[in-house]
């Protein structure tokens, strides 16, 4: 085997809440993840010069070792003393700085991608153990599926996947600082937490209106205020028929769930030509599974 392509799937935050903070500064998160099936595609093609070289469809994209593409390439390469080379292509379709995890998501296929093209034989929790190493969000995205996520974020249990309904995805012309956020959240004054007992309940009888009204994002109260495009954002899915809507991690991508299909679709129809200058997608929920067997 020379060449292989991966896809790497973005993720969406059904919960999001803090729960401390360790005294290197991380936050301890609770929080409930989602793949969705929007995803990256990665081609990885073995060279005889031993070199590592990425690029990528995305000129405002760094290719040297500030990408984590690259970090994980060099990391498997430099452990396994690995001879040959790699070529990566990345094409890239999971917004930039949007709360979906593109980057650790490309990451994560990055480091499966090259276990299978040089046979390294390294299990789904070997490559977990190095991932959190350069993110605390690309453990997920190895697994994928629903999971909770805890500590960091490298704490997972994979949950029962979410009833099948249809995701409205709109991420506006702005880029949000993940740390930026995370250092103005004062996290220990916040009076609202996510019912997360209240949404792993939901999961378990698949009861997808309880799940809906049970959604909530601790960040949202440092990005929106700063970002009000997002409120907005919110409003007009909910009154397009969502049933309920939200940002995804640090923002600003929002997603709003669509238990009817017909009402979604006529919603991203509208919201096309409503935000010309957004990122509109229309997709769905992907279990780990299906990942897998792909």
């Amino acid at each position: 085997m020379n060449k292989i392509t991966k896809k790497a799937y973005g993720k969406l935050n059904l919960s999001l809440d803090i729960v401390g903070k360790r005294e290197d500064g991380y936050h301890l998160v609770r929080m409930i993840m989602q793949t969705v099936n929007l995803y990256d595609e990665l081609m990885f093609l073995k060279t005889e010069k031993p070199s590592i070289t990425l690029t990528t469809n995305r000129e405002d994209l760094p290719t040297n070792e500030d990408n984590l593409i690259y970090k994980a390439a060099k990391l498997l390469i430099d452990e396994f003393s690995i001879q040959e080379g790699i070529s990566i292509h990345l094409t890239k379709r999971i917004p930039i700085a949007a709360g979906m995890a593109g980057g650790s998501a490309d990451c994560a296929a990055t480091l499966t991608g090259i276990n299978t093209l040089f046979d390294l034989g390294l299990t789904e929790k070997d490559l977990q153990e190095r991932a959190v190493t350069m993110g605390a969000d690309i453990p997920y995205c190895i697994m994928g599926g629903t999971a909770l996520s805890e500590g960091i974020g490298e704490i997972l249990t994979p949950l029962t996947p979410v009833p099948e309904c249809s995701i409205l995805l709109i991420k506006p012309p702005i880029s949000i600082s993940t740390k930026w956020v995370y250092q103005t959240l004062k996290w220990d004054t916040l009076t609202r937490h996510p019912n997360t007992e209240k949404m792993l309940s939901a999961l378990r009888e698949q009861d997808l209106q309880t799940l809906s009204d049970t959604m909530e994002n601790v960040l949202e109260t440092v990005t929106i205020p700063a970002n009000p495009i997002i409120a907005s954002i919110k409003d007009k899915m909910l009154s397009l028929g969502a049933s309920n809507a939200m940002m995804s991690g640090s923002g600003p991508t929002v997603f709003g769930l669509f238990p009817d299909k017909a009402v979604g679709k006529k919603a991203y129809s509208i919201c096309k030509d409503l935000y010309p200058n957004c990122q509109v997608e229309w997709t769905r929920f992907i279990s780990s599974e299906e990942i897998k067997s792909k």
